[in-house]
């Protein structure tokens, strides 16, 4: 007791010396944050907040813990009142919008507010103005920036990438941070900032482990586990009923590294065997490492090694005749295309690590796409970095649309098996018939099997169309598809169900939910 009363008079007296700069019991034991969204657009569902998470997300990583995110509204009564709490309860406060020209941009008469302080021009900040905005006196909207609590201090932040300090400052006052609401323009700032609120005392150590099991059937092994640990480490559990991976991600977060992996590893093995999955969170990204690397693994069937080399090199042999520009590749959201996409994409990683303008993809869409399939391509557009050359109608008129808008594209990259119909007679190149529209088809796939593609998916956990974990095997139009009749069971409650794509055992019954 003696220590706090000690601890406390030293607090006292600092704060006096220098009343700019907070002090708080909070910040002798652990380093927190609260965070203060501000804007009527957001609680009017307006504009997506986007900033706590980004704050959130590299707090984190800093040691920082957040405590609380509060979002609320454009008045200066309530603003100051939250700024006023926040700051006494949080090592750190952060807010993040109300700062502008605008009659409704009041936060800096909040944190003023909040600190019996008055608003006053900051001559930096004035300069700026004068200079970028070519504000040319105190009464101009423009100055409104420059109106900052006259017990404020500037921060500039310094890129940890070209050393290059901020040309706009962070105004702090006490142990509140006042950043802008403009995402792109907060998250280049926030990054610079990582002196000001890194945790001294050491960063917040994260693992993470993904089960292929329910909640319920491994909540035993996790109420064990977080008695056993609950003082150095925090554990979450969060479900989840899309993925097409696993059913539960479980988080563990302690300040001690050591402890941290000897408990992971406790913990996996307490899980029922064979549940924990190796998941790769960003596939794409490690596409490159991650494809090559099945060539040299000394567990992968060989027969498909020798595939999948064959097919690399047929992908290498294609860059080598044609220049990137003049090449597309055929994506219609199918697992043959997903496949021969991350291929493709992989090869293109290896081969041009600094490349990074847009591949190009054709889509031909059917008369009748289902939405789950549109969904997916628009997410692998964003996913793969591709520019979508969409068409409609048939495959010969599509194609002379493309001859004719884009001639410079002179092959195609498709995901076409020889157990595809009209395919067995195809070559790793190709030319279109004669009378359609000459394109070279470039065929990597063709002696892979159904088994083969769905083994490529699930070893590098390659997003895929959501319809095939309903059962769907072959994809076509919705008026001509259906899930798979051999994938169809009952479960407990006597309701028909479909098992998944993957776990369909007879290639030869892949197009049985077709009806052409």
């Amino acid at each position: 007791m003696h220590s706090i009363r000690c601890l406390r008079r030293v607090i006292n007296i600092l704060h006096h010396i220098n009343p700019t700069i907070h002090y708080s019991m909070a910040s002798s034991t652990e380093c927190s944050a609260g965070i203060i969204v501000i804007g009527d657009e957001i609680l009017k569902g307006q504009t997506a907040d986007t900033n706590s998470h980004f704050i959130c997300k590299h707090l984190f990583s800093w040691g920082v813990k957040v405590k609380r995110v509060s979002v609320i509204g454009d008045d200066l009564q309530t603003i100051a009142k939250e700024i006023s709490e926040f700051s006494q309860r949080f090592t750190h406060v952060i807010t993040t919008g109300g700062i502008g020209p605008t009659h409704d941009d009041v936060t800096f008469e909040g944190v003023a507010k909040a600190f019996g302080d008055k608003l006053s021009p900051n001559p930096d900040i004035v300069k700026l103005c004068e200079e970028y905005f070519g504000a040319d006196d105190m009464s101009s909207p423009k100055m409104k920036l420059a109106m900052v609590p006259s017990t404020a201090r500037l921060v500039y932040g310094v890129s940890k990438k070209t050393g290059e300090r901020n040309k706009f400052p962070l105004v702090v006052c006490k142990n509140v941070c006042v950043f802008p609401g403009v995402p792109s323009i907060l998250e280049r700032s926030f990054v610079t900032m990582e002196d000001l609120f890194k945790n001294p005392a050491g960063e917040c150590y994260m693992e993470e482990i993904y089960v292929e099991k329910d909640e319920v059937s491994i909540a035993a092994v996790l109420n064990e586990f977080a008695d056993k640990y609950r003082r150095v480490i925090a554990l979450g559990s969060y479900p989840d009923f899309t993925n097409s991976f696993y059913k539960v991600k479980l988080t563990l977060e302690s300040n001690n590294a050591d402890v941290l992996c000897q408990a992971k590893q406790g913990l996996i093995n307490k899980l029922p065997q064979g549940s924990v999955v190796n998941f790769d969170k960003d596939p794409v990204t490690n596409a490159a490492d991650r494809v090559y690397s099945i060539l040299q693994s000394n567990t992968v069937d060989k027969q498909f090694c020798d595939k999948l080399q064959h097919s690399i090199n047929i992908i290498e042999q294609s860059l080598e005749r044609y220049r990137l520009e003049e090449i597309c590749i055929g994506f219609n959201g199918g697992k043959d295309c997903t496949a021969i996409l991350h291929l493709f994409h992989a090869v293109i990683r290896r081969k041009y690590p600094d490349y990074t303008d847009k591949l190009r993809a054709l889509y031909i869409r059917s008369k009748l796409p289902f939405p789950e399939v549109e969904k997916f391509i628009q997410i692998s557009r964003d996913r793969y970095n591709l520019h979508m050359l969409n068409f409609n109608g048939r495959i010969r008129d599509c194609l002379g649309e493309l001859h004719s808008l884009h001639p410079h594209i002179k092959a195609v990259v498709m995901g076409t098996r020889k157990t595809d119909p009209y395919s067995s007679h195809l070559e790793g190149f190709s030319m279109t018939d004669p009378d359609w529209p000459q394109l070279m088809r470039v065929n990597p796939m063709l002696n892979w099997s159904y088994s083969d593609v769905w083994f490529f998916l699930r070893s590098l956990y390659i997003p895929y169309c959501s319809l095939y974990d309903r059962g769907y095997t072959s994809l076509g139009s919705m008026n001509n598809t259906h899930p798979n009749p051999v994938l169809q069971y009952l479960d407990d409650r006597g309701v028909v169900c479909y098992r998944p794509a993957y776990q369909l055992q007879d290639d030869q019954k892949e197009r049985d939910g077709r009806n052409t």
